[in-house]
């Protein structure tokens, strides 16, 4: 915790050498604003003894810079602006933001809240902007981060506040987590960012500016692979819980052709990728007509050793060529173990017989024969190939009669 001291008190005869300071004019708005005159100074009060001790240095450590050591420095012996000056930095260096948050919290009271008490000598908030030559929404945001920070007990509350009173102020480091310059935060939309960026361990008032400016992330993700990969990165996860982003992202994708490509390479990869996967951690294997039986210790050892091949790639690198080399590898292997199984293999050609059966069987039933009665859509050929097909069903027929009466 810090005290702070305002700049205003300063003793008489260095307010008379120092220049005299020129009302505030228009300007655009400043992140912190400068009071345009010094505070009256009480007429009980002396001139602050200098302290001849050094000062502890509020520099951060390990700049690289080296540090001079530091000499005992009177005010009495520098101009009185410049001794003013270094003691304002010193107040900012120590407490950031708070040592101007405590002159808007001591000294504004907003529209609307009665003027009673030490209340009666305060201004509202246009009134300070004015005199600040800032805007009165920058007012406001001071006085609302000075506001939430009363409320967790880390500074007093307006109502005890009177003009000119000093208090005890958190560190510079704290503010920022109570102050935003923006606007936008205080919206639905800023409010769950920043909400977004407190989880994601950030400060808000960063992801509120990049919200805020589309085309620079625009550019940043068409300029940076590192951009473009956490860009990525979060659409994945936002598509995760948003329905209407899965749709649109999968109408562009099929909207370009090589988009489009891409996702059917990376698709047929994935499931050769799962074939052998499914052997590995299953023990089974699917046969080229779909049975699905055990696999030998020989077959399955082989898909773990390229399993553990694809499973050690990064990120980066493209799966593609490895998935298809298990695939075929395992693929055959699967087909000598068919070949070398009789019962298998036997049972493999009645699965695959009958399956082509079943094709053939739907094909045929799909045909409308009303509508060759109908419309005048006979053409000799077709009679030909339904002839042809008539002799080879017979010639099945027969072959499986043999067969059977054979058994």
């Amino acid at each position: 915790m810090t005290i702070a001291f305002t700049p205003s008190e300063t003793s008489a005869d260095e307010r008379e050498t120092a220049a005299p300071e020129t009302a505030p004019a228009a300007i655009s708005e400043p992140e912190f604003w400068v009071p345009s005159a010094p505070e009256p100074e009480s007429a009980e009060s002396e001139e602050p003894e200098q302290s001849t001790e050094p000062e502890e240095s509020t520099e951060p450590q390990g700049s690289g810079e080296p540090q001079e050591p530091a000499e005992p420095v009177s005010a009495d012996d520098h101009d009185p602006v410049v001794v003013r000056d270094a003691q304002d930095f010193g107040i900012y260096a120590r407490t950031g933001g708070w040592a101007f948050a405590l002159k808007v919290a001591r000294s504004v009271r907003p529209g609307g809240q009665p003027a009673e008490g030490t209340a009666r000598t305060k201004v509202s908030a246009k009134a300070f902007a004015a005199l600040a030559g800032c805007s009165p929404d920058r007012v406001m945001r001071y006085y609302k981060a000075w506001d939430m920070a009363a409320d967790d007990g880390l500074v007093p509350q307006f109502e005890v506040l009177v003009p000119g009173e000093d208090v005890e102020l958190p560190d510079a480091d704290v503010w920022l987590s109570y102050y935003t310059s923006r606007n936008s935060a205080s919206s639905v939309r800023g409010q769950a960012i920043s909400a977004a960026a407190e989880a994601e361990g950030i400060r808000p008032t960063k992801a509120l500016e990049v919200a805020e400016n589309p085309t620079a992330l625009r550019a940043a993700i068409l300029a940076d692979p590192g951009t473009a990969e956490a860009a990525r990165g979060a659409l994945l996860d936002r598509m995760k819980e948003d329905p209407a982003l899965q749709t649109e992202m999968a109408r562009a994708i099929a909207r370009t052709d090589d988009l489009k490509k891409a996702v059917a390479s990376e698709a047929k990869a994935a499931d050769r990728i799962g074939y052998v996967r499914q052997i590995v951690e299953n023990g089974q294997i699917k046969t080229p007509a779909g049975q699905t039986v055990e696999a030998p210790a020989e077959l399955r050892a082989e898909a773990e050793r390229h399993l553990s091949l694809i499973d050690e790639l990064d990120d980066s690198e493209e799966a593609g060529e490895w998935a298809g080399e298990a695939y075929d590898a395992v693929k055959g292997l699967v087909a000598r173990a068919v070949e070398e199984d009789p019962a298998l293999r036997v049972q493999e050609r009645r699965t695959k017989f009958y399956n082509s059966l079943q094709k053939a069987t739907k094909v045929f039933e799909e045909l409308t024969l009303d509508e060759v009665m109908e419309e005048d859509i006979y053409e000799a050929d077709m009679l030909q190939r339904l002839e042809a097909l008539q002799e080879a069903i017979g010639t099945c027929i027969s072959a499986l009669r043999k067969a059977s009466t054979t058994s």
